[in-house]
């Protein structure tokens, strides 16, 4: 019998040849992606295109078309209901280069790897094709790259503040955050034959005003509950204020409170604008308590409803129990994806997270209020593992954005209506949110119990501050669910950089260290723990990172893998990056731009390399630390330069912001070729 994963009408269908051998005439939706299409509920296509489906829908899967001409979008002639437009799992500039601005030499969610699959800006670029293809056809964009860029936004790659993402892909309705509800009303709204104007009462979408309409409702919102105005907009409204009730968990009704934020000209021109942007827009990201935002575009707007509201936990079930294949779609024969090794016998068990980690996307896509599936949802999906024939008997991975947040929620749902804070644990864990371990311990065990199963391991990372509330859990965690090494992410050292990231005292991390090993130690395992440190956030310079070396020196922790500050829009240290400004208390903050900078806080990282040698006694001179030059037990590096030691470049090549054959800027050239020597 033929493995089911080889049969393409287990899957939606991805070309005008499997679309016919369902016998369908036409497709009701259109889902693009810049993705490969993967049968997996890690992957946005098949969760949302798989819903869909379950209600009746006819789906076609085009992914990662060629954006050149609009012709891939018309081969599934014209979709009765509309394009549902992605550019993919991830943001698509930050898939095609590096925090140096640097292109990958890979794409994780592309077949083999390979790259130049999707364009830079995938959204509007996927966008405008499906408009030039269809004239008339509703445009529905998503994603997280949408989500993040609804609002004008600070774009790392060509360093300059963007319009949203709203009017620049010239979508109809943008949807931002965890999509599966509010896509779901958008069809069957359309498919009951309202407009796309109809639509704009449900909350997590955002869309555009021309000038006519805004200049009339400007008036009527104004005069509104609640709207802020003038200077300092959006500034005027008491923290305890709440919006009311809506008629369904769905809309918002038209007579919402509103904010008006500084609007693009504005934040483009004036950084504390900017700043002062971020700061309402992160105020206003609790669905109980949001108010709709409002941007002027010159004379256009750009409208953002208060958030969806987050899935119940029977929500949450169904998701994850649609009939996903598990694999990448067999029209990709034996060339593997990257993403799809990683995760495919992983298990998500929670969407969210309250950490509120300013550098972080995680909060303000899926949101900070956790959502978490039933015990029973998760064990049926494992026992359809175990019922396929690839599947070893190893759990690679039961969690989340992160592995300890398993139904933590706020006790008190009347202060949750009205809070306003940004994390639930920074700077203190707060004392309304149920921190109880219990059931995720007894799912852990049900887990690794079940028939079939040789192992589950915990693969996300671990939250230190609220692992070490709960002895018993640290111990299942330890005895049964650790494969030799636990990812942690303490981040940094220094206190006000901790701040600033919204992290805990680098003291808790000593403390959860100090325990791990102890239990360890205790079931006779070796065990070790791998701590993830960033470079060049927003609020360090070179004495930050030296304490974080000398912190490395001191406990023989050797980070082989080291994070860039990566500056992602709608972030927090994003605005931080840009701006110099912490936009939640307006404070300056020390912000390390310029090739060198980083890549000198990035060798101190790793000052142990001696191909970093000469890096780093750079960066120590400059600090005033020649201290830490010597043979010293407290030395980072020898006097002398080790073998291997490099000499660094004196000039650090910039490479273009745009394109995907992206090269090194050569000052003095009229383009980028290399002159004829002779």
């Amino acid at each position: 019998m033929r493995h089911p994963k080889l049969d393409p009408a287990r899957y939606l269908p991805m070309t005008p040849k499997q679309v016919a051998a369902r016998g369908w005439d036409a497709v009701d939706v259109v889902f693009v992606t810049g993705d490969a299409y993967v049968d997996h509920p890690s992957f946005a296509m098949a969760v949302l295109g798989r819903l869909l489906e379950s209600e009746g829908y006819r789906v076609a899967i085009l992914s990662q078309p060629d954006w050149r001409s609009c012709e891939p979008w018309r081969q599934f002639g014209k979709p009765r209901l509309c394009f549902a437009i992605s550019a993919g799992n991830m943001d698509s500039m930050v898939n095609h280069y590096t925090a140096n601005r640097k292109v990958r030499n890979d794409d994780a969610y592309s077949p083999g790897g390979e790259i130049g699959r999707r364009p830079d800006r995938a959204t509007a670029v996927y966008c405008q094709r499906a408009r030039e293809a269809f004239k008339g056809v509703p445009i529905v964009a998503g994603g997280v790259e949408a989500s993040l860029r609804r609002l004008a936004h600070y774009d790392y790659w060509s360093d300059k503040v963007r319009r949203s993402v709203v009017m620049d892909s010239k979508a109809d309705l943008v949807v931002f955050g965890m999509g599966e509800r509010t896509l779901l009303e958008i069809v069957r709204r359309l498919a009951a034959g309202q407009t796309v104007e109809q639509l704009r009462d449900l909350r997590g979408v955002a869309y555009r005003l021309g000038g006519n309409e805004w200049a009339r409702l400007r008036a009527r919102w104004s005069a509104g509950p609640g709207t802020g105005s003038g200077e300092g907009r959006g500034t005027n409204h008491a923290p305890e204020q709440t919006c009311p009730a809506p008629d369904t968990s769905l809309t918002c009704p038209a007579n919402w409170p509103t904010i008006e934020l500084p609007s693009y000209e504005e934040v483009a021109a004036d950084r504390r604008k900017f700043a002062e942007m971020t700061r309402v827009a992160h105020l206003e990201t609790n669905p109980y308590s949001a108010r709709r935002l409002v941007q002027p575009h010159g004379p256009e707007a750009v409208v953002v409803n208060p958030p969806a509201m987050p899935l119940s936990e029977a929500e949450m079930d169904r998701v994850y129990a649609l009939s996903y294949q598990r694999y990448p779609h067999p029209d990709y024969g034996d060339r593997t994806i990257p993403a799809f090794e990683v995760v495919k016998d992983s298990i998500q068990i929670v969407r969210g997270c309250f950490g509120g980690c300013t550098f972080c996307s995680i909060t303000a896509h899926e949101g900070r209020i956790i959502q978490s599936r039933s015990a029973r949802s998760i064990r049926d999906e494992i026992r359809r593992m175990v019922g396929d024939p690839d599947f070893k008997g190893i759990v690679s991975d039961l969690g989340g954005p992160t592995a300890n947040m398993y139904r933590m929620n706020c006790t008190r749902p009347e202060v949750r209506a009205k809070c306003r804070r940004l994390s639930c644990i920074h700077p203190t864990i707060c004392k309304l949110l149920n921190t109880d371990h219990g059931p995720l311990v007894e799912l852990m065990r049900a887990a690794r119990q079940e028939r079939g199963v040789k192992k589950v391991f915990i693969a996300s990372g671990v939250r230190m501050d609220l692992a070490r509330r709960s002895e018993v859990y640290m111990n299942e965690l330890v005895r049964h669910h650790v494969g030799g090494h636990l990812k942690v992410a303490p981040e940094h050292v220094d206190p006000d950089v901790l701040c600033l990231m919204k992290k805990p005292s680098i003291d808790e991390f000593e403390a959860f260290a100090r325990q791990f090993a102890r239990l360890s130690a205790a079931v006779g395992k070796k065990q070790y723990l791998v701590p993830y440190f960033i470079a060049g956030h927003p609020g360090c310079g070179l004495n930050e990172m030296i304490r974080l070396a000398e912190f490395l020196k001191r406990t023989g922790y050797r980070p082989e893998q080291v994070q860039d500050f990566y500056p992602t829009p709608f972030d927090i240290a994003t605005c931080m990056y840009y701006t110099g400004i912490d936009p939640m208390t307006g404070q300056e903050v020390h912000v390390a731009k310029g090739a060198r900078q980083r890549r000198l806080q990035r060798a101190l990282l790793q000052f142990f390399v001696p191909e970093r040698y000469y890096e780093v006694r750079e960066a120590l001179i400059e600090a005033g630390r020649q201290d830490l030059i010597g043979d010293g037990p407290e030395c980072l590096i020898p006097a002398r330069p080790p073998r291997g030691a490099k000499t660094p470049p004196t000039r650090m090549a910039r490479p273009r912001a745009e394109g995907p054959g992206a090269v090194g800027y050569r000052p003095h050239r009229k383009t980028s070729r290399r002159r004829d020597r002779r």
